[in-house]
């Protein structure tokens, strides 16, 4: 999987034609200059490495749960809810609640590989250099235009049946009746807010989030030159 840092020659090579391209590779002093197709190849074969390192990282247990920056939280419509039972002293519910919200967001994330992979392979020598001329996040935006149809259809039903082997409905379902008696006075009810595309929407953007992350560190750690398609290719800068 550390092959995927070929995407950080691809991504520091700005406005480059195809001819461009192979005059600065051939000018390196290297004993063989990459050829266009080299290079393209070797962006797709980042750019699915880098993807199937995203999946495993966020379909892994607690992989949403234990990353601060993707963990799915409270829904904010029904924060309300949370606030009035923190306040009553109603903690561990709520943690349980959102951490079945996270086991099915990590559930759905396991079925992006399969679509990254059909937009790589089907991904032009034209958008490799779309990519290759793009800013720090060209290959993250590249699948995320690409494949976001995809995945939001492929995710729904899988957060669906994640919902209900975790039993979500089963944890909010008390939360909204703690609620409902604590503000039965104030004529207050429980908002219900659609779970399910709730999480949907969750579990895209962190793939896309931890994507863009492979992507930043990729470019920059030499740690990651340990083929020699990697050394070859990182030779020439």
């Amino acid at each position: 999987m550390i092959r995927c840092a070929v995407m950080a020659l691809a991504l520091t090579l700005t406005a480059c034609s195809p001819q461009d391209l192979q005059t600065i590779l051939g000018s390196s002093g290297t004993p063989s200059a990459l050829s266009n197709e080299e290079v393209i190849a070797g962006l797709k074969e980042a750019l699915r490495v880098g993807a199937e390192r995203a999946v495993s990282s966020t379909s892994a247990a607690d992989g949403f749960w234990g990353n601060a920056l993707i963990r799915v939280p409270f829904p904010e419509e029904a924060i309300k809810v949370k606030n009035t039972l923190l306040d009553l002293g109603i903690t561990k519910p709520i943690e349980d609640f959102e951490r079945t919200l996270n086991k099915a967001a990590e559930a759905a994330a396991k079925e992006a590989v399969p679509v990254f992979v059909d937009a790589i392979t089907s991904m032009t020598i034209q958008d490799g250099f779309t990519i290759l001329r793009g800013g720090e996040n060209a290959a993250t935006n590249f699948l995320r235009e690409r494949t976001s149809g995809a995945l939001r259809a492929r995710f729904a039903p899988v957060v669906q049946n994640a919902t209900q082997q975790v039993a979500l409905t089963s944890y909010w379902q008390p939360l909204a009746t703690a609620y409902n008696t604590a503000t039965l006075l104030t004529g207050g009810k429980a908002v219900n807010p659609d779970l399910d595309a709730y999480v949907t929407d969750k579990a895209l953007q962190g793939l896309f989030t931890v994507l863009a992350q492979e992507e930043r560190r990729i470019r920059i750690d030499p740690l990651a030159r340990t083929t020699a398609l990697l050394q070859k290719v990182f030779g020439v800068q």
